[in-house]
This record gives structure tokens, sequence and C-alpha cells, in this order.
């Protein structure tokens, strides 16, 4: 199951969920100010960054700038603590699932939630359509 923790006001959040809608995903919205937020998930979070807290501290948040602090020097538990009470540290929309996590909204990106076999026919149709149009201009240059 998809996951997307988002904020009402975020517009990046607004697009990535019409996004997941319009390729009818099946998804979980979890609101960072009011819904109740789960450890696992912030673990998970973790483990599927490339660079830990680089990627999903938002560094422009009020949060981070009242906290003050070197996000590298702290423990993992004490980083899920500070995550919890501060939850505008995250930056959004952020989306996983078991094995993938996109931080922001990037329509490229995004469609790595797509299942493989949707991405292989639409690749398929792409290529088909190059094919045609390398066609269509083969043929206007023999006539």
């Amino acid at each position: 199951m998809i996951i997307v923790y988002t904020v009402p006001s975020c517009s990046s959040c607004k697009k990535a969920e019409e996004w997941l809608r319009a390729h009818e995903l099946e998804y979980k919205e979890i609101n960072l100010l009011t819904d109740d937020i789960k450890r696992e998930d912030l673990l998970k979070i973790l483990s599927l960054t490339d660079d830990g807290t680089e990627e999903i501290i938002s560094k422009r948040s009020k949060a981070y700038a009242r906290l003050d602090m070197n996000f590298d020097n702290v423990s993992v538990n004490s980083l899920i603590s500070l995550i919890y009470e501060n939850r505008t540290l995250l930056r959004r929309p952020l989306i996983f699932d078991e094995t993938r996590l996109q931080v922001g909204f990037n329509e490229d990106d995004i469609r790595k939630f797509l299942p493989r076999s949707f991405r292989k026919v639409k690749l398929d149709e792409d290529i088909q359509a190059i094919h045609d149009e390398l066609s269509m201009i083969e043929d206007l240059g023999t006539s």
C-alpha cells in the first residue's frame, strides 16, 4: 500500500494525490498535522532514504530553525521522537511503500509507483509513437 504524508496547504501534496488518483493507485493519506503517525512508518521512511535525514528533513521549516541542531548526531530513537513532536520537520509530500520512497512531487519520479506491467505498456506505446513519427518524417522526405 502506498502511504502519502501530506499537509492540507501543500500544493505539491495536492498534485501528488491528484496524480495517484488519476492513475487509479490505491493509497492512504496521512495528514502530518492531525493524524496519528506510526513509529514503524518513520522507521520505514528512514530505511528507504539514500541520504538519511538530509533527504527528509525540511531545513526551511520553522521547526528546524527553532530546534537549531545537527540531526546527523542524533540517535534513531531521538530522531523519531523529534519528528513525532515536530511533524513539520518532514519534507512533503512523503510518498512510500514497502520498497520505494519519493520526497516531494516530481511527475517523472512518481511513476516508479506504477505497476511494472503498466510502465511496460506505456513504454511500448511511446516507442511505437516515435517509430510512427519517424516513418512519417521519412515519407515526407521521399515525396
